[in-house]
Parts: structure tokens; sequence; C-alpha cells
């Protein structure tokens, strides 16, 4: 007898359905085909398991599986209950008419419960697109991918839940999640605020214009002078997540397995935060079978690299191009696979390797060249791509023991948001472009134009810090930026001057 029925691999943040045939036939042989990869050859022995575990056998004839399309690696052991399902309906232990009509995934235990997958909610809309009923899959999973309207997602804890489905002895409740109603609920719901940090005046300015422009920053300072505290607060101030926003955004945590299983819809802005001694593979997505990177999992949200002089070189310069681009394209023999990675970038770093380098009360102690050299870690490549350059400047005790609260990040959110509005109304027929950082040397020249005044200020500037094309361009992105952030329509030379004073890293003479 020959059954077919439904599964789903995961290829880049897309899904492309997987017909699994069953030939159930006289003999006693079993040959798995269509370029499975171990995981799923081992299924026999998984399936075999959790059949007896509820009181049934594996079929005692000739099973033949092909896995199609045949071209494609199947990879994991999310199909061990699409196998399941074509064996028992093959031989006939359950009843096969409404097999066909739905996606079934599931990993299976050796006692018939079933674990959680990845990349549900990409599984659920390619099986919306291609006209499924429903989308069969286990309860962990059941409200990612219950997020994609007009589909019956049924989830479930077991192998006998789905068999009795299928014979009509019991009915399945289908998740539903209202996406919108969540979503709003909590968008905006964070855990800090930027009302929790003391002064730092002028790099709350910083961070507001990049927030505001969608810019990459740096911030050189001290130990302890509150770096890490302010970059963790940046996402309370980017306006919340727009509805497709979110979606494409849980959609490549679902192909990491991160979506949390009691939420379901990723509404905050991420922040990653890896650690120095993380691998270029792990930062911009790879492996064998491509997984997306940090750079991605930070898609429409922020990348935080704390200490950036101690991450690896190698780590950093695989950055350059993902940072230009947008997105990284991660290419192998017979597949090439791409993952959205539109973050902001954000760094912090000690200004030297004691740390102490310009600080108002506390000596350096590095010898003579010391400091240029570990400033070289960075490369200027890498530094040109960052638009705002910042120095944290540690707290004074009479305003850490202030009581007066700070600005909050709800106030500060506000001018971003109207800024942001501003760009995207400017911007509103350009494709894939939003904000100023995204700005193309084409918009460049139609928005940011300068007056007279304000070109012999760059031109200055340009000459005397030796700044590159790139930082050229940064200058004006941030400067069209402060001047939304003012309502004015034309860039100022004030305008211009706050957008070049925040390229302190490019300044000769910096590093002492």
């Amino acid at each position: 007898m020959l059954i077919k029925t439904y599964g789903s691999a995961v290829c880049g943040i897309d899904a492309i359905t997987v017909t699994v045939e069953v030939s159930v036939t006289v003999g006693i042989s079993f040959v798995l085909v269509g370029l499975p990869d171990s995981a799923v050859k081992e299924s026999q022995h998984r399936i075999t398991c959790a059949m007896r575990a509820i009181g049934l056998m594996w079929p005692g004839r000739d099973v033949v599986i092909n896995m199609a399309p045949a071209d494609i690696r199947k990879e994991g052991s999310a199909y061990d209950l699409t196998l399941a399902v074509g064996v028992l309906a093959g031989s006939e232990q359950i009843n096969p008419e409404q097999v066909g009509r739905y996606v079934i995934m599931g990993e299976l235990s050796l006692d018939g419960s079933l674990q959680p997958i990845k990349g549900a909610l990409p599984i659920a809309i390619q099986a919306r697109a291609e006209g499924f009923e429903g989308f069969i899959l286990p309860q962990q999973n059941a409200r990612e991918a219950a997020v994609v309207n007009n589909l019956k997602v049924y989830g479930v804890s077991n192998l006998q839940e789905v068999i009795e489905f299928f014979n009509g002895t019991k009915e399945l409740e289908p998740t539903i999640v209202n996406t919108r109603e969540e979503f709003l609920e909590h968008v905006n719901t964070y855990d800090v605020d930027f009302s929790e940090v003391k002064g730092q005046e002028n790099v709350k300015r910083a961070m507001e214009i990049a927030a505001s422009g969608g810019h990459n920053m740096i911030m050189v300072g001290a130990p302890g002078s509150g770096k890490t505290m302010l970059a963790k607060r940046l996402p309370t101030i980017i306006p919340p997540l727009t509805l497709n926003e979110a979606l494409e955004t849980t959609k490549i945590h679902s192909v990491a397995g991160r979506v949390e299983k009691e939420t379901g819809l990723v509404t905050k802005r991420p922040f990653r935060s890896p650690h120095h001694t993380i691998s270029d593979v792990a930062l911009v997505g790879g492996g064998g079978y491509p997984q997306p990177g940090e750079i991605s999992l930070a898609h429409n949200g922020v990348l935080f690299l704390d200490e950036l002089p101690e991450f690896k070189r190698t780590v950093l310069e695989v950055m350059r191009q993902p940072l230009e681009d947008r997105c990284i394209t991660i290419s192998r023999a017979k597949f090439s696979v791409e993952y959205p990675a539109n973050f902001m970038l954000v760094a912090s770093m000690n200004p030297c390797p004691c740390g102490f380098h310009n600080h108002p009360e506390k000596e350096c102690v590095c010898a003579p060249g010391i400091v240029q050299k570990y400033l070289s870690r960075i490369s200027g490549p890498l530094l040109d791509r960052i638009d705002i350059h910042i120095e944290v400047i540690p707290v004074p005790f009479d305003k850490l023991s202030a009581m007066q609260p700070a600005e909050s990040s709800a106030a500060v959110r506000q001018r971003v948001a109207k800024a942001r509005n501003v760009q995207q109304e400017r911007l509103k027929d350009e494709k894939s472009i939003y904000c100023n950082a995204m700005l193309t040397p084409r918009l460049i020249k139609e928005y940011c134009q300068l007056d007279a005044a304000g070109v012999t200020l760059l031109k200055n500037a340009m000459e005397r810090l030796g700044l590159s094309a790139r930082a050229y361009d940064r200058i004006l992105k941030v400067s069209r930026t402060i001047a939304d952030l003012e309502g004015e329509a034309n860039i100022l030379p004030q305008h211009l001057a706050e957008a070049i004073q925040y390229r302190s890293l490019d300044r000769e003479g910096w590093a002492g």
C-alpha cells in the first residue's frame, strides 16, 4: 500500500514541503531514501520503540520510504512523527484517509512522547501557503505555529493522540493565538529603563541619535563608567517592533529553536551580547548545515559587543559585509542560504589595557605606545562602518547620589519615534530603506545637501582628521538624523558640528 504524508525542511528562514512516500508490500526489508542524514536514518529505532510503548508493532513487511524532493538534504529528528504516521497508515494500523491533509512534524521519544522541533513558524507559513488544512506538531511549539492564521494548528503530546485523531476516536483542540492582541500586550514591556542611569547626558544624547537613525556606535571609557548599563537600555528607546518585523524576527528565532513556548511571538527588539571568545561561524552563522548566527538573531534589534578589542580579529572582520548589506549569505557546495542581519551594532571598549587612559582622576600605567597598539586591534575599515564614537566619563559622586530621577525611556522613545516617522515619510518610495543609516550614495546626495558654511566646516574636518570617503558619508547621515530630531528640513552647521564630534577615534593624537 502506498501512502503519502507531509513534513517540511527549513532552508534559511523559509520552509520547503517534503513529501514522504511510504510503500508497504510483501517482504521483510526496510529502505529509507531521499538524502536523509544520520538522525533521520536512526528514526526507525525510535519509531519502533514508540510504537511498542503504545501496543503497536513495526510492520513485518517490506517498507520503502522516499523523502521527496530527493535532492534536498533532510536533517534532524523532526521527521520521526511524519515517518511513523506514514508507516502506520501504510500498514493499515490507522485510517489513512485524512493523513494527506496535514503537515506532520515531531521528534519521538522511546515512550511515544514528543519533543519540540525547530522552525515551527516558517513551516506553518509554508503549510498555509500550500493549502494544507492543518499542522500537527509537538505541544511545546503549538503557540509559535498558531501565530499563523487560517491554519488549524494541533499541539499533541504523544503518538497515541495522533493515532486516535486520525482514527476518529479523539478530537484535538486547535491552538488559537490572537496574534495582534498578544503583540500589543507585550510590545513595550522592558525590565530596564533609561531613568535608572545617573548622569551621562552626553552619552544618552548620542544613543538617542543612534536610535533615531539606526546608526552603529562605539563607547570608549574606563571600567565601571556605565557602558554596558547604557547599551542594555538602548532597545527601550528604539521604536517598538511593527507586527511584520515581529513575525520576521520570530522566524529567525524559530529556525534557531529560541522561541519561548509560552509566548509564540518575539515582541521586543532583540538584544544579543555574545562573549568575546565567540567564533566567526557562531557570529555570522554557518555550520555543516547552516544555522543563523548572532548577527541574524539580533535582526531588527541590537548586537552589543562588549570589550571589542578582545574579540578575535577574524571575528570582527567578517562583520564588514553584513554591516553594509544588512544580510549574510552562507554558501556551501550544493546550496546557499541567506539570513537577514539588519541590526544596530553597539560596541564598548576600554581606552587602554589598564582602562584609565584619559581618566579624570586615575593615572594610566600603560607603557608608551601601548594605548595606540590596543586601539589598533580594531581595524580602520571596521571603525569606518561605525557612525558614532563617544567617550564615556565616569559619573561623579554627586550625580550618583542625586535623588532626582533621570528622563525615562518612554520620553526619549517619543522623540526617537517622531524622527523615525520623518525618515519613513521621506523614504516611503524607496524599497527596504526606512532610516538614515541605510541611505545610499544617491539618497545622501538628494537629502543631505549642505550650505556654504557646512561645506567649509566639513572640508576642514576631513583634512584635519584625515577621514575616509566612508566616514564622510557617515557624518552626513548622522547630521541628517540630528536635523530630523530638531525638526529641521535642512542640515545646519551646528548639526554637522555635532556629527563631526562623534568621530573621536578618528581624531589625530587621541591615543597620546
